[in-house]
């Protein structure tokens, strides 16, 4: 039996690589928890810091110290659960053969109580993100453009009129934004580019004058909307919690090895080609869904590759962007199933179909800042469908559609 009445506590399983023996791994994980301050009190209950080995490659391994594998691995959900996203479809090294994958057992445990929640940090005064939570509310990005040619409001926000961003952003707060999302480029079909330098010019002011002196706006997350590595990690110094990568790290080599660097957390959109060219580059052959869940997978395996950790991604299908209407539409209808598709399960979903061109294809609204109420029902889609973020232009608007909708569609 385990003890129940304690506090939340954050659980989970890494892999790695070592030349130590297992006793010799066992001795080094005790010292770091003695480090840390471990004290244990109670048989199977709460402690500060509990380090364990599960496994060690495929070996069976007995001593009076240790047994891997760990012998109650496979009945505690809070440990199968992390593990089945690492290796969901390998058999555990059990004496004789087990026919049961990680994934398998996972799912033969009853429902445990409470459910373990995936976690994403953003940062230390910012709450964590937990998508798999069925209560949880809707974060509503704002997007300050600080750019002459955005489709919807560019030339709006002047990156040098610090005034004008002050007075923006309190509005932002007060309207009930939690997060926003500064861009220093325009990505709309067919955008020039800016260059980095430019673009940094654009956005780090604007980014450190919210951090230090706007109060404010002290727990709220900010993101910033860029491809270019040196943009993220100068945005990042400057006080940007987020990451948001259009190309998930494809237009610039060094994307992802520098958000792992700097620690931040990222989101990785859905996108073909360039702005310049993903209008041409919509054809999926197999259907949108399946394949816009394979290239993300792909993005996340590249992702982890570079050193950013799991928890610290936040994906995003890519409304408009390398789709038509069609596929902007299925996503939106089919958000539940694009969650659910093999290695995207646990992970944060960022939407972002405020002011779409899809949008004025189906109500005729020609000018984008006048499309409001066609992204009130995508906002409310997007909800339903699972989304943790909605990313929009229109704060106070979208913030009582998701305040409404999250009323409807979220477990109370």
């Amino acid at each position: 039996m385990y003890v129940l009445d304690q506090d939340p506590f954050i659980n989970g399983v890494c892999e790695v690589e070592t030349t130590l023996e297992p006793l010799d791994l066992l001795d080094v994980l005790q010292t770091i928890e003695i480090e840390l301050g471990r004290k244990k009190l109670i048989d199977k209950g709460p402690r500060s810091i509990d380090l364990d080995i599960l496994l060690y490659d495929q070996e069976i391994f007995s001593h009076e110290r240790l047994n891997i594998p760990h012998k109650l691995m496979l009945e505690r959900d809070f440990v199968l659960r992390p593990l089945s996203q690492l290796i969901p479809n390998e058999y555990p090294p059990l004496p004789g053969k087990d026919t049961q994958t990680y994934t398998t057992h996972l799912k033969a445990l009853p429902p445990p109580e409470p459910t373990p929640m995936s976690t994403t940090p953003i940062s230390p005064l910012f709450p964590s993100l937990h998508a798999t939570d069925p209560k949880r509310s809707t974060h509503v990005m704002a997007i300050l453009n600080l750019t002459p040619d955005s489709f919807s409001d560019g030339g709006k926000h002047a990156p040098t009129d610090l005034n004008y961003i002050t007075e923006t952003v309190r509005n932002f707060i007060a309207s009930g934004a939690t997060i926003i999302d500064i861009g220093g480029e325009s990505t709309r079909p067919g955008s020039t580019p800016v260059g980095a330098a430019e673009e940094i010019a654009r956005v780090v002011p604007a980014i450190r004058h919210i951090r230090t002196s706007i109060p404010e706006a002290a727990n709220i997350a900010i993101s910033i909307d860029t491809y270019r590595a040196s943009v993220a990690e100068a945005a990042g110094a400057a006080g940007a919690d987020i990451v948001n990568d259009i190309s998930a790290g494809l237009l610039d080599p060094e994307m992802l090895s520098t958000v792992a660097r700097i620690g931040k957390s990222v989101i990785l959109m859905h996108m073909r080609g360039t702005p310049q060219t993903m209008t041409t580059l919509h054809d999926y052959p197999s259907g949108v869904i399946p394949e816009v869940a394979a290239e993300l997978s792909a993005r996340i395996a590249a992702a982890e590759d570079a050193g950013i950790r799991r928890w610290r991604i936040i994906l995003d299908p890519g409304l408009g962007f390398a789709k038509i209407q069609p596929h902007d539409l299925e996503i939106l209808k089919e958000l539940p199933r694009l969650r659910a598709m093999p290695g995207l399960e646990c992970f944060p979903w960022l939407m972002g179909p405020s002011r779409k061109r899809f949008i004025g294809h189906i109500t005729g609204v020609k000018t984008p800042r006048e499309r409001v109420w066609g992204t009130a029902a995508t906002v409310s889609a997007s909800v339903a469908g699972g989304a943790d973020i909605v990313r929009v232009h229109d704060v106070q608007e979208m913030w009582q559609v998701t305040k409404v909708a999250d009323a409807i569609y979220r477990v109370e």
